[in-house]
Parts: C-alpha cells; sequence; structure tokens
C-alpha cells in the first residue's frame, strides 16, 4: 500500500493530517520593525503614473499589480536576489513576499522577466528619484555636497567575444590594397574606369558589384558550383567583389558600434572591454593576468550616506564621465549641490571650468597630490613645480639657471570637444648644460607644456580639499561611497550584470540603488541616526 503511495503525485497522501494553526493571517508573523514594512510604506507613497503607462489600454489585466510587482523586485534586490527564478522561488517560500503580495497569486519568473525588462524599463529612473526627493523633503540629505566616484562591473558577456577598433581599422586597411589590386584587373578586363576610394568604399564597392550582376545577366553567364566545376572569370569577378563588399559591411557595422570606444564585445554591444577587479582574483581570472573584461563604468553619487544619483557610462576613464554625470543628476533631482567632492580620476581642465560656470566648489583631490609629498619629487629637477616662475616676464628658470621663455600657445581639443590653451616653453640653450641628462630626454633643447588656466583651478581645488571643511569631505567620500561600493559588491554579492544592453544594465544598477537605499533608512531609523549627514573628524 505504501509503495503506491509514493508514485502519487499529490505528496499529502503520504502524511498525516495537520491540525490549522492560527494565526492564518501573515500579518502576524511579520515582526513590527521588519524592513518590508518601511519598503512598503515608502513605495506606496511613489507616483507610478509612467509605469502604468507602459501597459496598454486595450489589453488583458496584469496578473500582478505593478505596483505590488515593483515592490517585490525591489524588496528582492535589497535582499540579494536578483534572478526571476529565485524571486519566483521566494514569492512561493517566503512570508515577506507573500505579504508584498496582499493575497494576489505568485508571478512566474517569466512575469517577473518581461516585466522588469519590458514595462519597468522606462518608468524605473523616474521611480528612483521620486525616492531620492522624498528623502530630501524628510531632511534626511544634508545637500551640502555630492560624493562622486565609480567603479567597473562586469556585463552578462563572454569572455572572448571582443573587437578591437585597431585591430578592425589594420584588416581593412589590408583588404584596401587588395580591392585596389583587384580593381586595376577589372578595369582592364572590362575596359571601365572604377575607382574604390578609403571614404567611399562601400557604395563603390556596391556599384561594382551591381555592374557584375547585371552584365552576368545580359550576357547570360552560367554559374556553376561544386568540385570538379571551373567557373568562369565573370562568376569568379563577381564572387570576389561580393566578399569584398559582404566584409566591408561587417567593417562598417563594427566602426558604428565602437563610437569613441576602442572596443566590445559581440555578446554585449554596449559593454566595453576593461580591466575588473572582483574579491577573489584567483578564482576569477584563470589566467592570472589581470585580463581585460567586457563591462560598464558605474557612476554614483552620495549624499548623507544614501545613493542619490546613478548612471552607466561605456568609457573605462572616469575623467570623461563627471561632467555629464552632474547634468544628469541636476536635471532628475531638480536641485544643485554647491560642491562636489571627487577623486583624483576625475580631475581635469573641462571638469573644472564646468564647476566654475556652474558656481560649485570643486573638492577634487589633484593627480599629483600624492606625489608632491614624496621627496623624490620634490628632488625631481625636471618637474615644473621645482622651477621658479617669473610671473611678470611668464618664464621659468630652471635647475642651472637656464630660462624657459614662452614660444607660441597651441590649442587642444579634449575627447567630449573641450577646447584648452597650453603654453609652449622652450630653454634658450640645453646643449652643454650638465644638468640635461636628469632634466630632459629631448635631442635639442627642454621644453614645457603648460596649460595656465589648469594649474590655476588645481591650485584652488588643492586649497579646498586642505582645509578643514575639505578634509572632512575627504574623509566622508572615502567612507560614503566607497563604502556603499563595498556594500554593494561585497555585501550584496552584486558583481555581474545579469541583463544585456545599457538600458538594461541602468535598470539594474537603479534596483540595486534602491534596495540600498531602503536598508539604509531602515537601519537608521532602527539606529536612531536620522539626519546624520557625516561622519566628524577624529580628534587626537
Amino acid at each position: 500500500m505504501t509503495s503506491n503511495l509514493l508514485h502519487h503525485k499529490n505528496y499529502i497522501e503520504l502524511g498525516e493530517t495537520y491540525q490549522l494553526v492560527l494565526p492564518l493571517c501573515l500579518e502576524g508573523l511579520i515582526p513590527n520593525d521588519d524592513s518590508v514594512r518601511l519598503l512598503s510604506h515608502e513605495l506606496e507613497e511613489l507616483n507610478y503614473t509612467l509605469l502604468y503607462q507602459a501597459y496598454s489600454a486595450k489589453g488583458r489585466n496584469p496578473a500582478v499589480d505593478p505596483k505590488i510587482m515593483f515592490k517585490i523586485l525591489t524588496y528582492a534586490y535589497s535582499q540579494n536576489i536578483y534572478s526571476s527564478r529565485g524571486i519566483e522561488t521566494a514569492c512561493r517560500r517566503d512570508i515577506n513576499f507573500m505579504w508584498l503580495l496582499a493575497g494576489q497569486k505568485a508571478p512566474d519568473h517569466s512575469t517577473i522577466a518581461r516585466f522588469r525588462t519590458g514595462f519597468l524599463a522606462d518608468a524605473c529612473e523616474d521611480l528612483f528619484y521620486q525616492m531620492v526627493r522624498r528623502l530630501a523633503q524628510m531632511g534626511e540629505l544634508s545637500k551640502e555636497t555630492i560624493f562622486i566616484d565609480g567603479t567597473k562591473l562586469e556585463a552578462c558577456a563572454n569572455k572572448y567575444t571582443f573587437v578591437w577598433k585597431k585591430s578592425v581599422g589594420k584588416w581593412e586597411e589590408k583588404m584596401l590594397s587588395r580591392i585596389e589590386a583587384a580593381v586595376q584587373m577589372l578595369n582592364s578586363e572590362y575596359m571601365q574606369s572604377f575607382h574604390v576610394s578609403e571614404e567611399n568604399r562601400t557604395t563603390e564597392l556596391q556599384r561594382i558589384v551591381d555592374y557584375l550582376e547585371e552584365y552576368c545577366l545580359s550576357h547570360t553567364v552560367i554559374f556553376v558550383h561544386g568540385r570538379g566545376k571551373r567557373k568562369s572569370v565573370h562568376q569568379r569577378y563577381l564572387e570576389l567583389f561580393r566578399r569584398f563588399l559582404d566584409r566591408q559591411l561587417l567593417y562598417d557595422l563594427h566602426h558604428s558600434r565602437f563610437g569613441t570606444r576602442n572596443s566590445y564585445s559581440k555578446t554585449d554591444v554596449d559593454a566595453t572591454f576593461m580591466q575588473i577587479y572582483l574579491h577573489c582574483i584567483l578564482k576569477d581570472d584563470h589566467m592570472r593576468n589581470a585580463q581585460l573584461k567586457p563591462g560598464y563604468n558605474v557612476q554614483i553619487g552620495v549624499d548623507s550616506e544614501y545613493i542619490v544619483a546613478a548612471d552607466i557610462f561605456q568609457d573605462r576613464n572616469d575623467v570623461w564621465t563627471l561632467v555629464p554625470f552632474l547634468k544628469h543628476m541636476e536635471k532628475q533631482l531638480g536641485f544643485r549641490y554647491p560642491s562636489v567632492t571627487a577623486d583624483s580620476g576625475y580631475e581635469s581642465e573641462e571638469a573644472y571650468d564646468y564647476l566654475k560656470e556652474q558656481k560649485q566648489i570643486p573638492y577634487i583631490k589633484p593627480q599629483t597630490y600624492e606625489k608632491w609629498k614624496k621627496r623624490s619629487f620634490k628632488q625631481d629637477i625636471s618637474k615644473r613645480e621645482n622651477m621658479k616662475y617669473d610671473e611678470v616676464n611668464d618664464t621659468y628658470t630652471c635647475h642651472a639657471g637656464k630660462t624657459l621663455s614662452a614660444l607660441y600657445v597651441k590649442k587642444q581639443k579634449s575627447k567630449n570637444g573641450y577646447e584648452s590653451e597650453v603654453t609652449v616653453y622652450e630653454c634658450s640653450d640645453c646643449s652643454g648644460c650638465p644638468c640635461k641628462d636628469k632634466c630632459t630626454r629631448a635631442k635639442g633643447n627642454k621644453r614645457l607644456y603648460v596649460s595656465k588656466n589648469f594649474i590655476c583651478q588645481r591650485q584652488i581645488s588643492y586649497e579646498n580639499i586642505m582645509s578643514e571643511t575639505g578634509t572632512k569631505y575627504r574623509m566622508n567620500r572615502s567612507i560614503q561611497v566607497e563604502g556603499a561600493f563595498g556594500v554593494l559588491k561585497n555585501d550584496y554579492d552584486f558583481q555581474r550584470f545579469l541583463l544585456r544592453g545599457k538600458t538594461k544594465v541602468k535598470l539594474e544598477i537603479l534596483l540595486l540603488c534602491f534596495g540600498y537605499n531602503i536598508n539604509k533608512l531602515h537601519a537608521k531609523i532602527q539606529n536612531d541616526r536620522l539626519k546624520s549627514y557625516l561622519f566628524p573628524l577624529k580628534t587626537a
């Protein structure tokens, strides 16, 4: 009898009947100070108009109310549950998720995935900044300064699917030489004057292919395929230039995807190959050479321990992200921070000029800040900082007492189109100087390339960070924004995106920051730390 029951699909038949135990309502099972209650309350106050607009008025009603689905997704990210199948399991087994469902049927993983990548994609950023503005209204944000930092996170792409801009350019140039040789033979064979230029390769190759196709059609050229068949000259020319055209179209596709980048991944074309360091480099990097991996540059802004802004960039260098990040943040928040605190990776003349134009005080550590402290730097006679400068005559005096005068001023453009002026100084005569080996490697006279505006702005920022306020900001930056990344990457164990594409990746990081802010608000409430903005400096 028992053996027959083992094959029954309903496992109730295998056990005893249990007495029903009160309470039936989940309300009594959720602790009064559980973070899920706070999350439900805070998210209930947001405006979900944009989210509901993503649904068609003529379609069927969603399986679960969109507001409740958003609560479930946000709570899942706050509890380190990121996969749609993991969230589905939690909805069926976790009483906190059941409480959020409020009696509605648990959604399956496909419903969760469709909601996250489809309906929520356009509304998540609006909801996130609504929450940030709500924190500001509660008095939880100081609005005094914004701490900015970035990190690289691995994309959901294969490791060895890279496409390099330099390699594409090299193979394209090799193909061009082959095309030019083939065009000469074609012109002599058909008495034509075709020409393939470097600027219009695709158009002119298409014109040649069209001509050959029309020629073969008008002369009823017979095409043969397979082994033992001899192809005609016309078929060979047509197939050759078709291969050239297909290859050129592929190169054009690569260039359109590169943009300003030098690489991308075939399985996630928005991802750029960059160095990504994880907490266990030996386990992750099997080649043990810090290899490049497809990833994204994640930038966040922190105020009073809350993440108030987040964005995704494809640049490997943080210096190009500061200005667009600040512009986007101000547009979303509706207010401007009076000062910006960042590390040396964000220092540039463009950033200084933008902050000056916006009347924001820069607390950016100079890139040479740590070098200035070293004795080796102070004794290096080749450095501009160790030369005497005559402001009246606009000249520098080197260690040997010789004068470096201004030759000319050149203009240079950055990657973002910012134009700066660089003054070029040259020594009067370096021949026979006993200090030349230590001063310069140039065969001729020593030259200095100086941006006066950048030096002036750097000095202002240096004085700012060395003040008492600047010291407090620098300490809090390392605690708050770097601490936030430490929590996200280690405590939340989020080191690789699950979705592909810049839009979906940004959605993931916003959901993660949403959960982080709720947990931070919950911790501050429970520890009686509300309206605590900055950590004080330690007194000796």
